[in-house]
């Protein structure tokens, strides 16, 4: 049976719980997530303090045990606060229409939480490593990823006249562009003698500004053009 934890050996393993989530919170704080540096911080030590509590419990356990099938189970209450974490992730993701952001937020305080039962297991070559993947993550691969193509959808939504531009026309000035349109709906209002276009459209992220006034600029000069609505979309 392993001894005892000591006094001096739990407080290593806070310290290095409390260092990885300042660590990994300091990254998130100075890009303004929701969970910044306290938030990463408390949840990265409170995950290792379960797995200290768990230990500890195990230890009483097995030392009081008179033996039989029963096996107590030190990663029953890691399991828990795995379980647990993703409430608190998902109070970080916001969705505002087709905009979704805090994604990447919630999978580091899921990350860090892990990070934190490793510390607390006395794992320190495991969480380390863990810290380092982590930093590496959020701070090199932004920048790795401007340098990928990556495609950017979003929809363009048109009110005009009912013999203003046709459909076959709208979708050459757009491809003329550099701009693919994916799918396009169309419905007309008799009454009001109007029409909407409706393109799903897929462009690179990387002109995806630029593109997007100069579509709107171009579009504005057609005649019997109302309204024009350019939107993110998924």
């Amino acid at each position: 049976m392993n001894p005892p934890l000591t006094t001096s050996e739990i407080a290593f393993r806070l310290l290095a719980a409390t260092i990885a989530g300042a660590l990994v919170g300091m990254e998130r704080e100075t890009h303004g997530r929701p969970a910044g540096l306290r938030t990463t911080m408390l949840t990265c030590v409170a995950s290792a303090i379960a797995m200290i509590i768990s230990e500890f419990l195990f230890l009483e356990s097995v030392a009081t045990s008179s033996g039989g099938s029963w096996r107590p189970d030190p990663a029953r209450l890691g399991a828990g606060i795995l379980t647990g974490i993703g409430f608190l992730g998902a109070g970080t993701i916001v969705r505002n229409d087709n905009f979704i952001r805090g994604v990447t937020t919630a999978a580091t305080l899921w990350f860090v939480t892990v990070l934190g039962l490793a510390f607390g297991s006395g794992l320190f070559g495991i969480g380390a490593a863990g810290v380092g993947i982590a930093l590496l993550t959020l701070v090199a691969l932004p920048k790795l990823e401007k340098l990928i193509p990556t495609d950017w959808f979003a929809t363009i939504t048109i009110i005009a006249e009912l013999d203003a531009i046709s459909e076959e026309q709208l979708k050459q000035r757009l491809k003329a562009l550099g701009i693919k349109v994916s799918r396009m709906e169309l419905s007309y209002d008799l009454v009001a003698r109007q029409k909407t276009l409706t393109c799903e459209v897929k462009l690179d992220r990387h002109v995806a500004f630029k593109l997007s006034a100069q579509t709107m600029a171009e579009l504005r000069q057609i005649p019997g053009i109302l309204q024009i609505k350019w939107g993110k979309s998924w």
